[in-house]
């Protein structure tokens, strides 16, 4: 298999810890290209990243995806809980995870630009959206376990995401057993191993 791959990219992160958890990480090749490479565009016609290429040269995309197929091959306990409560609980809690990145990734860009009374009211409404989230985590924090599902997995990258590029808001303040999960699982191999660069 191959992905095409950002070593600074959350959603990637959420594959590759993903891998790692299902231990498939050593089966990955990593190919290492930017969303304007005119090469990506043949295998996924968003010019996206992450994109799976399986070993018959199936592409698959995006990152929910990705870690659904990863999770339906090897052996290792599956992150995708069987049809249930606890399937439909996990698969919520990647979405809002996704949407913590969703409402993040593209303020980057706003930022940069200059600060009209329209921008400043899309940075403040994003914002609203990640403190909503994190309120919502906190509250849950008690069920969760150690990186044992895929919600699980995209919350610890979410909230590294947040770390690596938003070390000035900070989130932990008003969080604290959210805080204290994170410290805790940062330090198993699939978020340890995939820190972001860049």
């Amino acid at each position: 298999m191959k992905i095409a791959y950002s070593a600074a990219s959350p959603y990637v992160r959420k594959v590759m810890a993903c891998a790692i958890a299902r231990g498939l990480n050593d089966r990955i090749e990593r190919w290492k290209i930017g969303t304007t490479d005119p090469a990506l565009a043949p295998v996924n016609p968003l010019s996206k990243v992450p994109t799976l290429i399986t070993d018959d040269g199936m592409s698959i995309y995006d990152s929910p995806v990705i870690c659904e197929y990863l999770d339906s091959i090897g052996s290792a306990p599956k992150l995708f809980p069987a049809p249930g409560a606890a399937r439909w609980k996990a698969l919520t809690q990647e979405a809002l995870a996704d949407g913590i990145l969703d409402a993040t990734q593209p303020r980057r860009r706003e930022i940069a630009l200059p600060q009209d009374e329209g921008r400043q009211g899309y940075i403040a409404l994003q914002q609203g959206k990640v403190a909503r989230a994190l309120d919502e985590l906190e509250k849950q924090v008690d069920s969760l376990g150690d990186l044992t599902t895929i919600g699980e997995i995209a919350i610890g990258c979410a909230l590294g995401y947040l770390d690596f590029r938003y070390a000035n808001e900070p989130w932990r303040p008003g969080h604290p057993k959210l805080a204290a999960w994170y410290e805790k699982v940062v330090k198993l191999p699939p978020l340890a191993e995939t820190m972001p660069v860049g």
